[in-house]
């Protein structure tokens, strides 16, 4: 990959004439069978945009899900810039939208002039805070639908759309059929260092280019990076199923030591992210996460102490949930250490039984 971005042929993309860029793009919207795309710096931006592209007004209202990464982690950039607001639907536990939830939040074609127009409804695949869970594509199809009859488009944050699609076993177009704009990334599963991309028809991504150029998001000799973003597409998609596989090694692992305080969904299992519950009374998930961070050793050369010096990085979700994610640089060795050192951890809590816990 980074012999790729050495070698990138570049261009001013300012202007449409960085050749990389183009091949990107262009590489994307047949991936997606989508009319056009568009690199941006990052996922976030490229929510924004479709948000702001999608809506024509401000003062618009835009449906999320209550656990999306649109409404708790981009900085209520809907708002902030946009003018936009947004209204929660309650996500079901695989990620889904509560449908009756959801057909009594849109508005009214013609609102009352109290309120406001729903410009747009936003799902989430793969689902972050359901468990990496890749929605089923019948109801992505169903959702479509509905919302094609009521004129309301659809918009898919599918940072992680690749994991779906490999954890499904279907072409990444099958997946986003019925959806009206797709935001992908490139530097998650798929390993670049930087970007995302924006994919729709020609008259949403003509219109979403100028909104990048307000935002800050157009880049000069951009090949350099988008190279890498090409790399990734021809070289990294298939290769997400082996994260994939570690994350059931992980989740089975915890299984087995049998802790009643630390525990998974097995039936949450489909693609890179696991969510693990921790419900002990006087050890939080603040307390698991820095544990397995903390290098704690002596002196002397023992397995013991190869354990405790392995630092294991997850993200706290609240007090009794962590989020653990593998990505393509985490080795199978790696993958041995993380199980041995989360073992121990869960043995600062209570005493693992060694005959349940053998992966």
């Amino acid at each position: 990959m980074r012999q790729a971005m050495f070698d990138a042929e570049v261009g001013d993309d300012g202007y449409g004439e960085d050749p990389t860029v183009n091949l990107l793009e262009e590489k994307t919207s047949n991936l997606f069978e989508k009319e056009a795309a568009l690199f941006l710096p990052s996922g976030l931006m490229g929510n924004l945009i479709a948000m702001m592209v999608h809506s024509n007004q401000r003062g618009s209202e835009v449906i999320v899900g209550h656990k999306s990464h649109i409404l708790l982690w981009e900085q209520g950039g809907a708002s902030q810039i946009a003018g936009l607001q947004l209204r929660e639907v309650k996500n079901l536990v695989d990620g889904t939208l509560d449908m009756t939830d959801l057909r009594g939040k849109l508005r009214p074609e013609c609102p009352d002039p109290h309120e406001p127009f729903t410009s747009l409804v936003c799902i989430e695949n793969t689902h972050n805070y359901c468990g990496g869970s890749a929605l089923p594509i019948e109801w992505i199809d169903k959702l479509g639908k509905f919302l094609k009859e009521r004129n309301i488009p659809l918009h898919l944050d599918g940072a992680r759309v690749f994991n779906a699609a490999v954890s499904l076993g279907v072409p990444v177009s099958r997946i986003v059929k019925h959806c009206d704009s797709v935001t992908f990334c490139l530097s998650k599963g798929l390993g670049a260092p930087i970007g995302s991309v924006l994919v729709g028809s020609n008259t949403f991504i003509e219109k979403a280019r100028r909104v990048r150029k307000v935002l800050g998001g157009a880049m000069r000799q951009a090949g350099i990076v988008a190279a890498a973003g090409v790399y990734a597409l021809d070289n990294c998609v298939e290769r997400l199923a082996d994260d994939h596989s570690n994350v059931k090694k992980i989740a089975h692992a915890i299984q087995q030591t049998g802790s009643p305080f630390v525990t998974v969904n097995p039936n949450s299992l489909d693609t890179n992210i696991l969510l693990v519950n921790i419900t002990s009374p006087n050890f939080d998930a603040k307390d698991f996460a820095s544990e397995l961070f903390k290098v704690d050793t002596d002196a002397h050369d023992t397995i013991l102490n190869k354990i405790r010096s392995t630092t294991v990085r997850i993200s706290q979700i609240n007090d009794t949930a962590v989020r653990i994610v593998l990505h393509k640089n985490i080795t199978q060795n790696d993958v041995a250490l993380v199980i041995e050192k989360i073992k121990y951890v869960i043995g600062m809590i209570e005493p693992v039984d060694n005959h349940n816990s053998s992966v």
